[in-house]
């Protein structure tokens, strides 16, 4: 094992940190000036500061690791499912989403999200607030669209998130005995006065979904014909769309939305092979199949942390991330093993030693993988031009937030809840056209059609935090506890239906300012499992 640099020493403090003391209350109604609008410069600016803060850093502490943007979320709910096993060191951040612990309201752990999302939602916000659509140019109703899109996109994360669902530890109930089944978060517009804020109630889901059908009706009006990429275009709303009609189970409309999807950024602009296994491009260079993606560049503070970034923290290969240096990346050994030894896909993970694929799978530099990578090990987030040593480099890469392929298996699952004939033929199509040619599904019934999508969706999306919103939505186990587990000891929990710990709990810090949510609150889900059973 390599040399550990001594930033990343004094970094691994893993002790819980209460935040009763954080009194933050976020801005809603104007922090931008009455020439901000009449500036396209200034408006510039405010949509530029959308995707940008996407790598923020520090929201609330530089001493928290997993404190360094939008790709730890998608850490935080990959870590919360059977695909992704990390092996527990004295380096890992993530334990607590990992071992179902220091979930409840007074610990740092929650108020990052809390704050980040709030943040992001801020960004919007001031750039909905500071365009006038009686006057606006059509340039910065383009701009406006965009602005509702991403509000969109982070309601849609935040209801998904923290909207209470059953489960089989923890009964729908916040702590002062209120019902909180399908409640999600409050919502924050640039209308919202403090006054206002001070007293939200959590929304309801179908509220949630009105709203956030509302500001896709907006953003798809004021998009059409623009490409998706670091800025969400119209293929990006309609993805949303397709998104939130799943959340719902609204299947008819998901599948009507993602098919728009498919359409607006092009039904053959799926990854090849050569991009899914690139040593210098893969999964860190957008490509035409991105519909939405956030991008690291080298003058960002979580690039130059060196280790508290995207590619710190997923990429194996590199020489001075965190994931090198002990809390190592990998598959689920039971989802890989479900994997076809025909699908390019498995190559993107070590093969154990001696089975078909070993020695196959393609890697930056073979005398470290050799020394290093044991079998299940991530390949598929490569340091930027495969550089495995330079940070300003390695971590200078973008990484996906939405790509086409999810849009094929919306579609394809959406389709199987009605139809579930159809939804196999479709996965099938898909799956024999652009992933191995000889794909078969075995499944004759409709929960065994639905649940082989949704399992090589997660191969398809995996490490991309998506698998987690599905897995919550279809009441699927969690299951870690397994002979041949990969899974650290603490780590082995097995679930009978959807885990407690997907139900996000809100910070008391929100309670402190909101007295519309305090007393119903999501309850403690932390420690209700025993590991090993």
């Amino acid at each position: 094992m390599k040399t550990l640099y001594k930033s990343l020493i004094a970094a691994a403090v893993l002790t819980p940190t209460l935040t009763g003391c954080i009194e933050e209350v976020f801005p809603t109604n104007g922090v931008t000036e009455d020439q901000l609008a009449a500036s396209s410069k200034a408006t510039e600016a405010l949509v530029y500061a959308m995707p940008a803060y996407f790598n923020h850093f520090a929201t609330v502490s530089s001493d928290a690791a997993y404190d360094w943007g939008y790709g730890s979320m998608m850490h935080i709910r990959d870590v919360m499912t059977e695909d992704m096993a990390i092996i527990s060191s004295g380096y890992d951040w993530y334990t607590a989403w990992e071992f179902d612990r220091y979930l409840g309201e007074t610990y740092m752990y929650g108020q990052v999200i809390w704050n980040f999302y709030n943040q992001l939602v801020l960004t919007a916000n001031n750039l909905i607030g500071a365009i006038d659509e009686e006057t606006a140019t059509d340039q910065q109703l383009v701009y406006l669209g965009m602005g509702y899109a991403y509000r969109a996109h982070h309601y849609l994360d935040l209801a998904r998130m923290y909207e209470f669902l059953e489960n089989d530890a923890v009964a729908p109930q916040s702590p002062q005995g209120n019902p909180v089944l399908n409640l999600t978060v409050p919502i924050l517009t640039d209308k919202t006065t403090e006054e206002e804020s001070r007293n939200n109630p959590r929304a309801t889901r179908e509220d949630m979904l009105n709203f956030i059908i509302s500001d896709l009706q907006k953003a798809e009006q004021y998009l059409q014909g623009q490409p998706a990429g670091l800025l969400p275009g119209i293929s990006t709303v309609y993805g949303l769309y397709a998104r939130a009609y799943m959340w719902v189970e609204n299947y008819p409309q998901a599948a009507q939305y993602a098919a728009k999807a498919i359409a607006a950024q092009g039904p053959n602009n799926v990854m090849t092979q050569e991009q899914w296994l690139s040593t210098t491009s893969g999964f860190n260079e957008p490509t035409s199949s991105w519909m939405l993606y956030a991008q690291q560049v080298k003058e960002d503070d979580v690039v130059q942390t060196g280790i508290l970034n995207w590619t710190s923290w997923v990429s194996n290969e590199t020489t001075y991330g965190y994931a090198s240096a002990g809390p190592w990346v990998m598959i689920g050994a039971s989802t890989y093993n479900r994997i076809n030894d025909r699908d390019f896909r498995k190559l993107a993970f070590i093969a154990p030693a001696g089975s078909a694929l070993s020695g196959r799978e393609p890697v930056i530099d073979a005398t470290f993988a050799a020394e290093n990578l044991d079998a299940y090990y991530s390949l598929k987030f490569r340091p930027g031009s495969g550089n495995m040593s330079d940070y300003n480099v390695g971590s200078a890469t973008a990484y996906p937030l939405m790509r086409l392929e999810e849009m094929y298996f919306i579609q394809a699952e959406a389709t199987a809840h009605t139809s579930p004939a159809e939804g196999k033929q479709l996965l099938e199509d898909f799956m024999k056209k652009f992933r191995f040619a000889t794909y078969s599904c075995k499944a004759s019934d409709q929960d065994g059609i639905i649940e082989e999508i949704v399992f090589q969706k997660r191969v398809e999306l995996w490490g991309e935090g998506q698998s987690y919103f599905d897995i919550k939505r279809l009441n699927y186990p969690v299951t870690r506890y397994y002979s041949g587990t990969n899974f650290t000891a603490t780590a082995q929990f097995n679930t009978t239906t959807r885990p407690a710990w997907m139900n996000f709990v809100i910070v008391q810090t929100e309670g402190n300012n909101n007295a519309g949510v305090r007393g119903w609150n999501n309850p403690d889900p932390s420690n209700v499992y025993t590991a090993g059973q």
